[in-house]
């Protein structure tokens, strides 16, 4: 009986993206969204709870700090919730980007060995956020029940911005993960990067502060829609998605589609410079 010999060769130039191959490897990104999690819990204290703790004690200091001393607007809503509404997907986007930007590296030893497709590993750090969320979320909803806030039909479009969170984190990390490759002080970057894009996205301020002339200009970060569209489903209250919303979803078209080819020119060398 003759075996069948399969060659794996590194693709050439710029090469499209091979969903099929990855939905073939969809048990492998299970396992490492299983392992991440895992690890992230394995040997702690507290726990799921710092899912919880992180984005509650950051609410307070903001409560404090931007809501009572600062006296922020906050579109008629109580600043606590105002707040926290926002820091579930900014905390989702920021862990995200870390994980995935660094995923390449600590996967080191699974890449030289093995053959699969390296869109997993940064895929997989994304998602794995995804248990820290559910747990704060359900904080959120007991919140909005002490502030007496109902849930409305609005939030039935709300899987739709958190899919848009995954997929700006998801762009991001593609970009990181492959430069951190190629250049190892990149790892240095991610939280100064992360930091910055915390003050230019509307997560202790309302949007309505930013000048109409900057609306435009602001609105190309994609997190600003992100935000922007977690309060409009849950609160209600924020500005309605209109032209900034959509220009924010099509920076995250632009970042992920940009980011998916840079990441497959650089792949083919990974397993040599990793």
């Amino acid at each position: 009986m003759k075996t069948k010999k399969i060659t794996i060769q590194p693709s050439k130039g710029w090469t499209s993206i091979n969903f099929k191959e990855l939905w073939e490897y969809r048990e492998l990104l299970y396992f490492l969204i299983w392992r991440d999690i895992k690890v992230r819990y394995k040997q702690t204290v507290l726990g799921a709870l710092w899912a919880i703790l992180q984005p509650l004690l950051t609410m307070v200091v903001f409560s404090l700090i931007f809501g009572q001393l600062a006296k922020l607007p906050s579109d008629d809503i109580a600043y606590p919730i105002f707040t926290f509404t926002a820091l579930l997907p900014w905390q989702l986007f920021a862990y995200a980007i870390s994980q995935s930007g660094n995923s390449l590296i600590a996967n080191q030893n699974l890449i030289t060995k093995v053959y699969f497709p390296r869109l997993i590993i940064p895929m997989s750090a994304a998602l794995s956020g995804l248990v820290d969320f559910g747990i704060s979320f359900l904080v959120l909803l007991t919140m909005m029940i002490f502030y007496h806030i109902p849930l409305t039909s609005k939030m039935l479009v709300l899987p739709l911005f958190i899919i848009l969170a995954i997929m700006t984190a998801f762009a991001v990390g593609l970009w990181l993960s492959a430069l951190n490759v190629k250049y190892r002080d990149v790892r240095y970057t991610i939280p100064f990067l992360t930091q910055l894009w915390f003050f230019i996205t509307p997560v202790a301020y309302t949007n309505s502060l930013i000048p109409d002339r900057w609306r435009i200009l602001y609105a190309l970060n994609p997190m600003v829609g992100v935000v922007e569209g977690f309060r409009w489903s849950l609160l209600g209250k924020s500005s309605a998605l209109g032209l900034s919303f959509w220009i924010s979803v099509l920076m995250v078209i632009i970042f992920l589609v940009t980011g998916l080819f840079y990441f497959r020119r650089l792949e083919k060398s990974f397993a040599d410079i990793v």
